[in-house]
Order: C-alpha cells, then sequence, then structure tokens
C-alpha cells in the first residue's frame, strides 16, 4: 500500500521483470551510503565443496558465491593447474572473481580465473613459492552478472 507521495514516486520508478529481478531505470545505480555499508549476497546465497581426489578434480557448486576447499596433494614450484567448477547459475557472459582466504602458505599461491562459459568456470592455481606445498588452499568465488548487449 502507497503511504505517501514518497512511496508513489518510487513505485513508478522500480520494476520486477519476468524473472523477477528488481529492474532500476536508466541512469539510476545502487550504491553503499557511507563508508562501512556494504553491497552483496546474503546468508544463505553461498556454499562450500572440498575437491575429492585431486587438485585438478572438477567441483559442483550451484550457488552465486561459495568457498572451495582444494585437495592436499603436492604442487612442484612454480607449477600451475586448472580446476572445473560446473555451476548451472553462470553465464558466459558473467564475471566470476576468486581470491585465496585460507589455507597453505601465505603468499605462495596465485588463483584467477581462466574461463567462463555456460554452467561453468575455470579456476586456475598457481604455486608461487620455490618449493614443492601439498596443502589444502581455500578459494571463495563470487559471481557477478553480466550481459553482452
Amino acid at each position: 500500500m502507497v503511504g505517501n507521495r514518497f512511496d508513489e514516486e518510487i513505485e513508478n520508478l522500480l520494476s520486477i521483470d519476468s524473472s523477477g529481478n528488481l529492474v532500476l531505470p536508466a541512469g539510476m545505480s545502487i550504491v553503499a551510503a557511507s563508508p562501512t555499508s556494504l553491497v552483496g549476497y546474503s546468508t544463505g546465497a553461498g556454499g562450500t565443496i572440498a575437491q575429492g581426489t585431486s587438485k585438478t578434480t572438477a567441483v559442483t557448486l550451484n550457488k552465486v558465491c561459495g568457498a572451495i576447499t582444494t585437495f592436499n596433494t603436492s604442487m612442484d614450484a612454480a607449477a600451475d593447474i586448472t580446476f572445473k567448477v560446473n555451476n548451472t547459475l553462470v553465464a558466459a557472459t558473467d564475471t566470476v572473481a576468486v581470491s585465496i582466504v585460507s589455507g597453505g602458505t601465505s603468499g605462495s599461491y596465485f588463483v584467477c580465473v581462466g574461463a567462463v562459459a555456460a554452467d561453468s568456470f575455470y579456476i586456475v592455481l598457481t604455486n608461487a613459492s620455490a618449493g614443492a606445498l601439498g596443502e589444502e588452499v581455500v578459494i571463495n568465488f563470487v559471481v557477478i552478472k553480466g550481459v553482452d548487449a
């Protein structure tokens, strides 16, 4: 129910599309109101998964964000491994961001996304140290929805 003129104006500006998405008119943005305001997903949007048998084993996590724990097999110095993350919520036009949050020797690994496709993305983990490492590494990811049109 509309309580005042301001509420009416807001209702006229915002709409919901057929997929249930809130649609902002051109020229409007969502911004954090202060330096301590946060933007992101709420509890329940994420999930966790652990690799089963090696650091190259694919995982499946159909969430928009989450944490992946790699298997603790050894990686040679300066070696790269790539593994697939199956995720039905990912479109080829999306951006996936990753970061190392725990596990492993601090500063000894680099992580990035190698490719994004419909229903999946690939994570590349690099041992940046001078020696072999055999540690579990926990990698956070977040999907940022995008379009190319």
